[in-house]
C-alpha cells in the first residue's frame, strides 16, 4: 500500500474507531440538528482567516525578496487549502503554493516563503496556546487541566528551547529559522497572525454551537488550539480523524460528551473544505485564460 494510502486508511480507521467508542446515533442526530447559522458564521470566520492568511504569505514573501500581488497570493492560497483538505499529508497544496510561485524567485525561496508563513501561523497558536495553559494552571479556581497543563507546557517549552537553538547555528537550516522568526514582531505579521488565529479558533467553536455545544471560555485558548493543532499529524487526510479524536478526548473535560466533540470535528472539517470550494472556480478561469506567474511578470497587476 502506498503512502497516501496509508494515511487514508488512517484517517478513516480512526473515525470507525470514534464511532464504535461512542454512539454513532447520537453523533449522526447531532449533525442531522446542526444549526445553519452557525456554520455559516464558522465558514464566514474561515474566509476572513484565508484573506488574512494571503496576506501574510504577501508579507513573508517579501522578506525573501520575492513579489506579487495580493491577488495571486489569494488565488494560490485558495488552491492550496482545496488540496490540503483533500489530499493525504496536508502538505500537498502548500508544495504546489511555492512551486507555482517560483515564477517570481526561484524555487528554494518559494518553498522557503511558504514553510516561513506556515511556521508564523503555528507560532501565533502554540504561543497562544502557552499563554492560555499557564494562566489556567494559575488560576486558583481554575478549571482542573493541571495534568493536562503541565504536560502541554512542558512539550511547548522544549520545542520553543529546541527551534531557538536550531535558530544559534550557523547552517542553512538555522538562518532560515532565525529570519522566520524574526518576522514574527513585525505589526503587520502580529495583526494578521491574531486575526487568523482568532478566527480559525471562533470557527471551531461555531461548529460546536452549531451542534448545541457551548465550549467555555477558558477553552479557547487552550482546549481547542490544542485540537487545532491535532490536525498537523501529517499522518491523515485534511486532519480527519485525528481532530475527531482529540475533540473526543478533550470535550469531556469541558462537560460535554465524546460524541458532540466528534460531530464538531466533523462539522468543522466539513466547513474547512466548503471554505476552499472557491478555489474550484479559480481552476476554472485558470483553465480558460491560461493566466500563470512567470519570471518576466514577478510583479503581478
Amino acid at each position: 500500500m502506498s503512502m497516501r494510502g496509508i494515511k487514508l486508511a488512517v484517517s478513516i480507521g480512526c473515525l470507525v474507531i470514534l464511532l464504535w467508542w461512542t454512539n454513532p446515533a447520537e453523533v449522526l442526530a447531532q449533525l442531522r440538528g446542526a444549526d445553519m447559522k452557525w456554520i455559516a458564521l464558522s465558514l464566514l470566520a474561515l474566509t476572513v482567516a484565508t484573506f488574512s492568511m494571503a496576506d501574510r504569505w504577501k508579507t513573508t514573501a517579501g522578506a525573501f525578496d520575492i513579489r506579487f500581488s495580493y491577488a495571486f497570493a489569494l488565488r494560490e492560497y485558495y488552491l492550496a487549502q482545496l488540496i490540503n483538505s483533500a489530499l493525504p499529508g496536508g502538505v500537498a497544496g502548500d508544495v504546489t503554493r511555492a512551486v507555482r510561485a517560483r515564477g517570481a524567485a526561484d524555487v528554494i525561496r518559494a518553498a522557503q516563503s511558504v514553510m516561513a508563513e506556515r511556521m508564523l501561523g503555528q507560532v501565533a497558536i502554540l504561543g497562544l496556546m502557552y499563554a492560555g495553559f499557564t494562566i489556567t494552571l494559575a488560576m486558583p479556581a481554575g478549571p482542573g487541566w493541571t495534568r493536562l497543563s503541565l504536560l502541554v507546557l512542558v512539550v511547548l517549552t522544549g520545542g520553543g528551547s529546541a527551534a531557538w537553538l536550531v535558530s544559534r547555528r550557523d547552517s542553512v537550516t538555522g538562518r532560515f529559522v532565525q529570519k522566520a522568526l524574526k518576522l514574527i514582531p513585525q505589526p503587520v505579521i502580529l495583526l494578521h497572525s491574531a486575526i487568523t488565529t482568532l478566527c480559525l479558533i471562533f470557527g471551531f467553536y461555531a461548529c460546536a454551537r452549531a451542534i448545541g455545544t457551548v465550549i467555555p471560555a477558558a477553552a479557547w485558548a487552550t482546549l481547542i488550539p490544542l485540537i487545532l493543532c491535532a490536525m498537523l499529524i501529517p499522518l491523515s487526510v485534511g486532519g480527519w480523524g485525528w481532530r475527531e479524536g482529540a475533540a473526543a478526548t478533550l470535550f469531556p473535560m469541558i462537560g460535554a460528551p465524546a460524541s458532540a466533540g466528534i460531530a464538531t470535528g466533523v462539522t468543522y472539517g466539513v466547513v474547512i473544505f466548503v471554505a476552499a470550494l472557491p478555489a474550484a472556480a479559480i481552476l476554472v478561469a485558470q483553465s480558460f485564460s491560461g493566466t500563470t506567474l512567470t519570471k518576466e511578470k514577478p510583479d503581478l497587476p
